[in-house]
């Protein structure tokens, strides 16, 4: 039985686990080191222990020893390169969080950096075949500089190829997963570079949001930015890897979150991205004084992991917090799962204008016994259902999708009524991609990767050709369309001012870097005096080029179309203008498109 108890005790003594600890076995823990296996007490000792009430001591929040900043020899500096998704991008500013609250000073340039992180994704066999060629490069450039580089890998593919990246590779020190960046400060510590030890640190939690972590932002000039709300999936998809890598679901405290949202606006971002592997599953269930709106699915669509019922304060919760909260301020979500987006969180992104019309709704496939063998849990006319639903109660709202072609067992009838379902909804924008068979997965337990990889390429492409044919149709509709456009900064030629409208669509200013300083406020919602007011507009932009109607980075513009491409419209700034204003002058205005 003392064995038992041993392994139990292993199992918890790593430094991350320490709140999982029994009350009754924490004073055999010392905050400094472990304890020795012969002071633990038998099962009897133990037993009569956790039968002692629990003290509010107990409660309170266990110090991890991690080291401070007078521990280190000396400021190290490190580099740090991010692959992958926006939750990656987000990570990384945790991280910079994290290493800086340590004393560690970020680095722009490798050449200065003592320590060297790329933080990793490991959805496709392309973005790990990326690491795996950077790695070789680190190794050459060690090798060239005589460099003592320590050498990390974070994120999605360290938790899932740990033992490759150690065998296969010995330039990597440093192996972290995503519920591990906390210790990553005395894992490095703990380094000697000059001998072939490595630390590892790549166990998933259940509890861990990094919610009190004030994440380091990489452009603090930019006008846009990302908030995690959750970290997680229990979708279980049989092509993901993402349940593996990044664990079960959990959320983050609504209130920390507004809080961040808060604090964002206040530094002048005017985009908030809110970011999640299952975003809208957002579910605070200690939140108190919330509506009880239960778990609701989209109709017909089932749930996979039922752990969501009671009380508390759900995705539609959220969404009017933060909207509230900072109402000059554009938020987007992603990425979405569509059986969460049941009528209450339609109804708040329908009722609050700074809650973008766009949404992304993966279908991953357009035919039904496809869907059933990804585990989605929807057929496709579940999903044709929602997506007329949701145009039908927010008019005007664009959408976007992934799409996986060549997944096990792809028929040419199968893979056909994918490409139908792209002429049907005619997305915004689209993420295809031909199938990457990942390990562990449930198509690699249970189904063959049967499509040849030629097959892949070619329905990767007829799709990509779909798409691009459809988004230029809908796009030479935006032609006389008035937009809200967020500028984002200088475009890809010289004299071009870049933007998005709250529909998602790319927008280039082409040399006309001016326009009113404001809009008027009594400007009437009537056609003629709309047309009225544009001309007057042009007139002034070919007069008044003053650098107080210049057009910056983080400005909200009226803007029109004028001409488009298959990517973007092609705008004329018009007037500065505010989201209220908008809302205001946009209603029951054909000219104008939210």
């Amino acid at each position: 039985m003392r064995s038992l108890i041993k392994t139990a005790f292993k199992q918890v003594s790593g430094l991350n686990n320490y709140k999982a600890i029994p009350s009754g076995l924490k004073k055999y823990f010392s905050t400094q080191q472990k304890a020795d296996l012969k002071d633990i007490p038998m099962l009897d000792e133990f037993m009569k222990q956790q039968r002692e009430p629990i003290k509010e001591s107990d409660l309170e929040e266990t110090q991890i020893p991690y080291l401070n900043k007078t521990q280190f020899d000396s400021q190290k500096k490190y580099f740090i390169e991010t692959y992958g998704c926006q939750m990656n991008e987000s990570d990384t500013e945790i991280i910079s969080g994290i290493l800086q609250k340590a004393g560690f000073v970020r680095e722009s340039n490798l050449d200065n950096a003592d320590i060297v992180f790329l933080n990793t994704c490991a959805i496709r066999e392309g973005a790990e075949n990326k690491i795996w060629k950077r790695l070789e490069n680190i190794r050459a450039y060690k090798r060239k500089e005589k460099k003592q580089l320590i050498t990390g890998v974070l994120g999605c593919m360290a938790e899932r190829l740990k033992d490759k990246l150690v065998e296969k590779n010995k330039v990597v020190d440093i192996i972290v997963g995503p519920d591990a960046y906390r210790d990553l400060p005395r894992l490095i510590q703990s380094l000697d570079p000059s001998t072939d030890d490595y630390s590892i640190n790549v166990q998933l939690s259940l509890e861990e949001t990094y919610a009190d972590i004030v994440p380091v932002r990489q452009n603090p000039d930019s006008c846009q930015a990302f908030v995690s709300i959750m970290r997680g999936c229990n979708n279980m998809c049989s092509f993901c890897i993402v349940p593996f890598t990044r664990g079960r679901e959990r959320s983050r405290d609504i209130q920390s979150i507004v809080e961040e949202v808060k604090m964002l606006a206040n530094q002048g971002v005017k985009e908030i991205t809110l970011l999640g592997q299952n975003v809208n599953s957002y579910f605070d269930k200690e939140a108190e004084g919330y509506e009880d709106l239960d778990h609701l699915n989209s109709e017909g669509f089932k749930e996979t992991f039922k752990l969501r019922k009671g009380k508390g304060a759900r995705f539609a919760h959220l969404l009017e917090e933060v909207a509230k909260a900072a109402p000059e301020v554009r938020f987007r979500f992603t990425s979405p799962h569509p059986k969460d987006f049941p009528d209450p969180v339609l109804q708040v992104i329908k009722k609050y204008p700074n809650i973008a019309k766009n949404l992304h709704m993966p279908a991953q496939s357009g035919n039904t016994e496809m869907l059933t063998r990804m585990r989605r849990n929807y057929s496709r006319e579940n999903y044709i259902n929602l997506v007329d639903h949701i145009k039908q109660t927010i008019p005007g709202i664009t959408l976007s999708s992934d799409f996986i072609c060549g997944f096990c067992g792809e028929t040419d009838q199968e893979f056909q009524d994918t490409l139908t379902l792209l002429e049907y909804v005619k997305y915004e924008n689209a993420f295809l991609f031909a199938y990457s068979l990942r390990e562990k997965t449930h198509a690699h337990r249970h189904y063959q990767d049967d499509v040849p990889e030629e097959v892949k390429k070619q329905r990767l492409q007829q799709m990509i050709d779909v798409f691009h044919k459809n988004q230029e149709l809908v796009n030479k509709q935006e032609v006389g369309r008035i937009h809200l456009v967020l500028v984002e900064g200088k475009g890809k030629f010289e004299n071009q001012i870049r933007g998005r409208t709250d529909t998602n669509k790319r927008v280039i200013f082409n040399s006309l870097t001016t326009c009113s300083s404001e809009i008027p406020e009594d400007l009437s919602h009537s056609d003629e005096q709309l047309k009225e007011f544009l001309m007057k507009q042009q007139i002034e932009q070919s007069i008044n080029q003053g650098d107080q109607n210049k057009i910056y980075n983080g400005d909200f513009v009226l803007a029109r179309v004028d001409s488009v491409s298959v990517r973007s419209l092609f705008c004329t700034p018009i007037a500065k203008c505010s989201i209220s204003q908008f809302a205001k002058l946009s209603k029951n205005n054909p000219f104008i498109q939210f």
